[in-house]
């Protein structure tokens, strides 16, 4: 019976860096070994891309209409992106979202019916999908909706480091007026759940950034720490969630004060993500935490500058794959455990 992990792989926007960094990171003599990839695209745009790419001349696919028909030695390629699209890479263009989409909503049905086990998603282009009837900020907004969950957490994850934020794909402009304590409380329990049951973290310790410079001083700028974020920490260390802060963000990223908790908790997209792409950008995984399934991404955008070059790496696409795995097997082995526990 088979028993590798089977893993659907988004082709994200075609004339970004998508297919050059699946096809470096399924090229990896230990992907084949740990599970068994499925792409979603198109055949012809693979090989466009495969020809740019050094090195990986002994790569090729098994090429099937359904995830229920695969090879399980071989990376599979399911064609559900037209072969009338073209590649320019480079360019933000509207086949290349199109494309972008066409890929993404056949995985995720798949993702739904259980004939793929996780979901790792390659870049696209946000304003080109847009432009194309797309009405969800990022693949957070748009997998949360399609499964259901109303206040997913977006998590970064490295080696050292994990960063979750409260606001995500908003102007600055309304974060103040978005940041309530009942926000910051469910991020908290949310990340502290995600922390013990995906990560196996015994007693995480959490660290909660202010959202004004110097965390306010004191209320000398800004009273959002000691009238929002103080209370939701001091509630939610009454439940026994290990929160500590508000800290400056700034201090704090300086000092690698990062590196004495399990994970931090920003006010915001760029405070949080920032940092994070300074100290591992190359290693950094985007994991959707909060769904009942597993998703993750290279930390990266569409690069379009590097698209059709050969330059980017696919270390951050290797990191998605490989945690991916890592954590839906946590989650298998919890859910043996809970099981066994229920037939006692």
């Amino acid at each position: 019976m088979h028993k590798k992990i089977i893993v659907g792989i988004t082709q994200g926007d075609t004339n970004g860096i998508g297919y050059e960094v699946l096809i470096k990171a399924l090229a990896d003599s230990r992907i084949n070994e740990l599970c068994t990839p499925v792409i979603y695209g198109s055949s012809r745009l693979l090989g466009y891309y495969k020809k740019l790419c050094a090195g990986v001349e002994n790569f090729n696919v098994h090429i099937t209409q359904s995830a229920s028909d695969l090879h399980f030695k071989m990376v599979n390629l399911i064609p559900c992106v037209s072969d009338q699209f073209i590649a320019e890479p480079g360019k933000m263009t509207r086949e290349g979202a199109q494309a972008a989409m066409q890929s993404l909503e056949r995985a995720v049905e798949d993702l739904r019916s259980g004939k793929i086990q996780v979901l790792v998603t390659a870049p696209f282009n946000k304003q080109g999908m847009s432009q194309e009837g797309f009405i969800f900020p990022g693949h957070t907004e748009y997998l949360a909706n399609a499964f259901g969950v109303s206040a997913p957490l977006m998590m970064l994850c490295s080696d050292g480091l994990r960063v979750g934020v409260v606001t995500g794909h908003i102007p600055l402009s309304r974060i103040p007026a978005e940041l309530t304590k009942e926000k910051i409380l469910k991020k908290l329990r949310l990340l502290d759940y995600t922390l013990k049951n995906d990560f196996t973290i015994n007693q995480p310790r959490i660290a909660v950034l202010g959202l004004n410079p110097h965390a306010s001083d004191g209320g000398l700028i800004g009273t959002e720490e000691e009238q929002i974020i103080l209370p939701a920490i001091e509630e939610v260390n009454q439940s026994g969630v290990l929160a500590f802060g508000p800290y400056p963000a700034d201090g704090f990223f300086a000092t690698a004060g990062y590196r004495k908790f399990d994970a931090i908790l920003a006010m915001y997209h760029d405070q949080g993500l920032v940092p994070f792409k300074a100290l591992s950008f190359s290693q950094g995984v985007n994991f959707t935490a909060g769904l009942p399934v597993i998703r993750t991404s290279p930390d990266h955008g569409t690069a379009y500058r590097l698209a059709g070059e050969d330059k980017a790496s696919a270390e951050s696409m290797l990191a998605a794959i490989f945690m991916a795995c890592d954590l839906y097997r946590t989650r298998r082995r919890n859910q043996a455990i809970t099981d066994g526990i229920h037939e006692d």
